[in-house]
């Protein structure tokens, strides 16, 4: 039983990045067109993440462990990544969701 492996954290502790958070986010990015990574900052309720942004606007969001991970994430992939704090998040993005909304 995996679950019994896992390490066990605080209540409310936010878990950081792990295997599968990867493994998900390369598999995006290799399945998508155009896709560029926009780290967010950690805040009093979620560990830092990075959101993965596909040309036609498709996302996904996963935990990763700081910005040096998501640079080499960036690097692996070749992709471009940007501090969401700095640059925003693209339109394509929010029009995307819209769309998607319902389902």
């Amino acid at each position: 039983m995996s679950w019994l492996r896992r390490k066990k954290t605080r209540p409310g502790t936010p878990r950081g990045a792990q295997r599968e958070d990867f493994a998900h986010l390369e598999e995006f990015a290799k399945t998508r067109r155009g896709v560029e990574a926009f780290v967010e900052p950690q805040t009093n309720v979620t560990a830092m993440t990075v959101i993965l942004i596909a040309t036609d606007g498709e996302w996904t969001r996963r935990r990763i462990g700081g910005p040096d991970d998501a640079r080499k994430l960036g690097q692996r992939l070749g992709i471009p990544v940007y501090d969401v704090a700095a640059v925003g998040y693209p339109q394509r993005m929010r029009d995307w969701s819209r769309k998607n909304k319902a389902t």
